[in-house]
């Protein structure tokens, strides 16, 4: 008889990191909505559709598949004492044998920037990464003029690797972007202070 597998759940000191549910639509779709102006410029083109309930629908199922497969880890970021989705992040093309290295990526709900919420997700999910699914590199990428995304990477613990050109279509154009890599042999003997 196969072992049921547990689903993923992240616990950090403010909050929760699980996949998203059906139950989250509307927190989900209203925090987008809401944010829509602050994070268009720095992601791809919404589908005129993003915001409805078919699309979210696809993102729940799409979400529970890569996790279950090993593929990703897509994760809500729920503030533990409202209950409160503040923004997701994804721990994307994760690659076995020789590379064992995944793709970061994440945003956070206007009201909820510069709070350190996504500092929190990330130390978290690279812990997740590291530990329990024994990858050794971690990327993420960004816009070069995205400060308070490169400030997280390197507050995180990335170093910053060089450019790559026309890396993704952002807001329908292609555009340079920055990379950061984490790598888990970076971490072997530093120690945690105070």
């Amino acid at each position: 008889m196969l072992a049921r597998r547990r689903k993923v759940r992240i616990e950090t000191e403010r909050l929760t990191l699980r996949l998203p549910q059906h139950s989250d639509f509307r927190g989900w779709s209203s925090l987008r909505a809401q944010s829509e102006a602050y994070l268009k410029p720095w992601e791809p083109a919404w589908a005129e559709d993003h915001l409805s309930r078919r699309a979210f629908t696809h993102r729940v199922y799409w979400a529970a598949r890569a996790e279950a497969q090993g593929s990703a880890l897509p994760l809500f970021l729920i503030q533990r004492d409202t209950g409160t989705l503040v923004g997701a992040i994804t721990l994307d093309n994760i690659r076995r044998g020789p590379a064992q290295s995944g793709t970061l990526g994440y945003w956070v709900g206007e009201p909820y920037a510069r709070q350190g919420f996504m500092r929190e997700a990330i130390r978290a999910v690279v812990h997740q990464a590291f530990m329990r699914l024994d990858l050794s590199r971690i990327e993420a990428a960004c816009l070069p003029e995205n400060a308070a995304s490169r400030g997280v990477l390197e507050r995180s613990g990335f170093k910053y690797e060089g450019v790559a050109q026309s890396y993704l279509q952002i807001n329908g154009r292609w555009r340079n972007h920055v990379l950061y890599a984490n790598l888990r042999s970076d971490r072997r003997g530093r120690t945690e202070t105070g």
